[in-house]
């Protein structure tokens, strides 16, 4: 008998693999399912019959924290060269702090200046488990794991560091597990993940290329490319909508083009508001031809920093994404927000109904591109010009294979912005290359990913 332990760690793993189509091939295919989550059990009634076990919530004490931290930056410190994403990383992890946190940052950081081996990377993460194997959360784990008798345990994000415990759980009961990669760019720059796992299921070829690279421990007999589900919504009839329907929910208006503007969260993307006001200016100037023009702003934020454009712009249509926030007290409460049917149903009319994206270098230029539309990347800002770097992600690993393959337009101040719309909005000579980024970013149809990834945890379990 082969029973899948499914670990939803958050809300976007709840769209990615709850509103997905995975759980018509995992029930197929698997004797049981069994959802384990670190969201509220009750989100699920509405979607599944399957049985959902509520993870209590894991708070890490100070040792805990500590011997992760050690890992993570020790991590960073050994594939930092050559790596810009991963040197920003180092300096946003970085403290000056007078409090604990703050001295023991420090510590880290000059004792993973001298150790920091791939070996060295492996004792933090032993010490950082020795600090929760007792803890009441671990054993409580361990007890259900043990009752349970899974063939697998299936991750469906391998970074959230809350997981720790329960991977620690089923590796002391020699149960079997794998995780998902969550995002294109978790490897290249992100720090280290939760825990090691006994199987690895990755996006695409590259990106199997850099799990190789970053985690030297791991074999390629344990990776699977198989895409990725985060996209496999925008296949499925139940979130499909016409273009009518589109344009009145959003009152637009039908003889005009459609601009989409997609925002980041406030962290990364801070000069998301500029972006808008230039485009709204020019828009009102007529430096470009008549448009629609909506933005949506990121679902893990409240979207309160942009009240003074939706004051100003009133012609501006703004899709609030409609996501729950379904717990507060959690050490990462934006995992906590889980979208609801009609913002996945939104989002796809959206795609496929503008006729042109622009974000600042954010994974929505792939969503669009699935739906062969033109994507501009805006990044205004420099150092030098007193707006917030965001030209520094160009050296980041995976933005070099966006801006290599030329499948959008990296536009750097106002005038080449208005001149890339001004193009796309009369021609668009890109998809070809918008085609052959995805195929190297999403190695498998979008219609065959699920059944896919099912395969290959069976083929483990």
């Amino acid at each position: 008998m082969k029973k899948l332990g499914l670990v939803i760690t958050d809300g976007v793993g709840f769209r990615n693999f709850i509103l997905s189509d995975f759980l018509r091939f995992a029930e197929n295919t698997f004797d049981e399912v069994v959802i384990l989550s670190c969201l509220p059990k009750e989100i699920y009634t509405a979607h599944t019959n399957l049985r959902v076990i509520e993870l209590d919530v894991f708070e890490e004490t100070f040792k805990t924290w500590f011997f992760r931290k050690a890992k993570e930056i020790a991590h960073l410190k050994l594939h930092q060269k050559g790596n810009l994403g991963i040197q920003d990383n180092l300096k946003t992890n970085d403290s000056k702090l007078k409090t604990s946190r703050g001295y023991a940052t420090r510590f880290i950081y000059n004792l993973t200046a001298l150790f920091h081996s791939e070996s060295t990377i492996q004792q933090f993460q032993k010490l950082q488990n020795k600090t929760f194997a007792n803890h009441k959360i671990t054993i409580e784990y361990a007890s259900f794991l043990a009752g349970e008798a899974f063939s697998l345990l299936f991750f469906t994000h391998q970074r959230p560091p809350y997981i720790a415990p329960l991977v620690y759980a089923a590796q002391q009961q020699k149960l079997k597990t794998a995780a998902f990669i969550f995002s294109w760019d978790n490897l290249a720059s992100k720090g280290r993940m939760a825990s090691n796992f006994d199987y690895y299921l990755v996006w695409s070829d590259l990106m199997r290329q850099d799990l190789l690279q970053f985690y030297t421990s791991i074999d390629v007999n344990q990776i699977k490319v198989v895409g990725t589900p985060q996209f496999v919504p925008y296949t499925m009839q139940d979130y499909k909508s016409s273009k009518e329907e589109f344009l009145s929910e959003f009152k637009l208006e039908s003889n005009l083009k459609t601009i989409c503007f997609s925002c980041g969260d406030s962290s990364t993307s801070k000069n998301d508001e500029l972006y808008i006001e230039t485009i709204a200016n020019a828009i009102q100037q007529k430096s470009i031809e008549p448009v629609n023009f909506i933005v949506r702003t990121s679902p893990a934020e409240d979207p309160i920093r942009f009240k003074l454009l939706v004051e100003k712009y009133p012609f501006i249509k703004w899709n609030f994404p409609k996501w729950k926030q379904v717990r507060a007290n959690h050490q990462e409460s934006w995992s906590q927000r889980i979208p609801t049917l009609e913002d996945v149903k939104q989002l796809r009319a959206l795609l496929e109904y503008s006729d042109l994206n622009i974000n600042m270098l954010s994974t929505m230029s792939l969503d669009f591109m699935l739906f062969d539309k033109p994507v501009i990347n805006p990044i205004f800002g420099n150092g030098l010009n007193g707006l917030y770097d965001d030209q520094r992600f160009l050296g980041y690993a995976h933005i070099q294979h966006l801006v290599n393959s030329k499948s959008s337009k990296v536009v750097k101040n106002k005038e080449e912005l208005i001149n890339a719309i001004s193009v796309y909005l009369m021609s668009d000579d890109d998809s070809g290359n918008r085609k052959n980024f995805i195929k190297q970013q999403v190695g498998v149809s979008l219609n065959e990913t699920n059944k896919a990834l099912v395969l290959s945890l069976a083929a483990w379990a």
